[in-house]
């Protein structure tokens, strides 16, 4: 409302009314103070469960995935997404690693994954690791959750295949992140955030390997 008006900001809602009533009695309306760029605020949400994902389809402007990997992403949403409006928007978070050393890359990468599927459920459900048991490797990331819960973290790192690894991020030198790009430029996702490149070298090369 204060984005699409620009006037002060009252609300009556049960839980969040606005000014809040009681105290000193002093609330009074606000309004923003900047300007913001559109009048309608797009609004994604996180999700990682088939129904959540249908949750997001069916209730906001966009879904931001964690972890993708585009050759599986039809398979295992494809369900979810079917009742998604036109223009909604797949926001794919990816690693994006530009490197001519491509083995360093992934091992980065897998320093990432194992710490997820592995160290983020030792007191309660790791629904990160179920998101890694849809795409196939139950037992691998059975075999993960073990081994970092042991305290082998080094192991568990290892054990990550690199086809997991290589599959849900961007690493390499351009030209391979070009390659790479195609099963991404086939799937449904429709937005790419990179995540990783902070020299302007290597933003430059991935805005042209997006670009073609």
């Amino acid at each position: 409302m204060a984005a699409r008006t620009g006037r002060r900001l009252t609300s009556d809602g049960e839980h969040y009314p606005l000014p809040l009533p009681g105290g000193a009695r002093l609330g009074k309306p606000l309004k923003l103070i900047t300007h913001p760029l559109r009048a309608e605020i797009p609004l994604y949400l996180g999700a990682e469960g088939p129904r959540n994902v249908a949750l997001a389809a069916e209730t906001a402007d966009g879904w931001l995935p964690l972890f993708v990997f585009p050759e599986k992403i039809e398979e295992m949403y494809g369900a979810s997404l079917a009742a998604a409006p036109p223009g909604f928007d797949v926001a794919a978070m990816v690693t994006v690693l530009v490197t001519d050393d491509v083995r360093a890359a992934l091992d980065t990468v897998k320093l990432t994954l194992a710490l997820y599927i592995g160290g983020m459920g030792a007191r309660s459900r790791n629904f990160h690791a179920d998101v890694f048991a849809r795409m196939g490797y139950a037992e691998v990331t059975e075999r993960i959750q073990a081994l970092y819960l042991a305290g082998r973290k080094e192991e568990a790192c290892h054990a990550v295949p690199d086809e997991l690894a290589d599959g849900i991020s961007l690493v390499g030198p351009a030209g391979r992140i070009r390659e790479r790009l195609a099963p991404w430029r086939r799937s449904p996702v429709t937005s790419l955030l990179a995540m990783g490149p902070r020299e302007e070298t290597a933003l430059r090369a991935v805005r042209d390997a997006v670009l073609g």
